[in-house]
């Protein structure tokens, strides 16, 4: 079955716009557990403009479903996940400056980096998901960095689906076969929300976790985070 885990970073981003905390994030995270949710995802910037380091903590008190932690490697980012030690870190290649995600690694380039990174937090019996675009090459370099798991990076499958869906997939189920073939487990995220998720399910059905923050927490302002959560695992049955 494919698990979701459920981004509040758009959470904190409501939260910090006017200081305070309303709303507050790590109940919201508790309350995401209790509607339903299989794991929990947050993403730490350096300007800490959602998510904050001081948040992290808490939320893992909070919950007891699986909690993944994303952000590009740097000294500060470590620090915090060696600390926390959270089930899965998830290795996105952000620029300090970029508004969202918006590339899979270079693993070929990065892979001395990468196999460094995976290593180390493998030692302190974290599971490592490296961020990738849908490409076997890049595939194929993550597994040889050690990581246990690749996260597709699924931009362009959102982008793509309304014009030809079937072309927009084909990567996808491509990456997601040299994936398996590689002995890695897969998750996928970034722009998957209620029109495409079914269709990436039901063309990769093995894989493990869908990690989803912006559409559904924009659903939720018209449908309500439980009736959100609950469409969204619906779309994964």
């Amino acid at each position: 079955m494919t698990r979701l885990s459920v981004n509040i970073n758009k959470i904190a981003t409501l939260r910090n716009a006017r200081g305070g905390n309303m709303p507050d994030v790590v109940k919201a995270a508790a309350d995401c557990e209790r509607f339903g949710a299989e794991g929990i995802t947050v993403h730490p910037r350096p300007d800490e403009r959602h998510i904050r380091y001081a948040d992290v903590q808490p939320i893992k008190d909070a919950i007891t479903v699986e909690f993944n932690i994303e952000g590009n490697p740097i000294p500060r980012f470590m620090d915090l996940v060696r600390s926390i030690k959270p089930a899965q870190v998830t290795l996105v290649p952000d620029a300090e400056n970029v508004l969202t995600s918006n590339a899979g690694w270079d693993t070929l380039k990065n892979k001395d980096f990468l196999t460094e990174i995976c290593s180390t937090l493998k030692q302190d019996g974290i599971r490592v998901s490296i961020f990738a675009d849908p490409i076997p090459a890049m595939i194929e370099g993550a597994a040889r960095c050690g990581c246990d798991r690749v996260e597709l990076y699924t931009q362009a499958y959102a982008e793509g689906y309304r014009r030809d869906r079937e072309a927009a997939i084909a990567p996808y189920i491509n990456a997601a076969r040299t994936a398996r073939e590689c002995g890695l487990g897969l998750n996928a995220g970034h722009d998957l929300n209620l029109e495409n998720l079914a269709y990436f399910h039901e063309n990769i059905p093995w894989t493990d976790e869908v990690s989803i923050g912006h559409a559904l927490i924009c659903d939720a302002l018209y449908m309500g985070l439980e009736n959100s959560i609950k469409a969204y695992l619906n779309a994964l049955k």
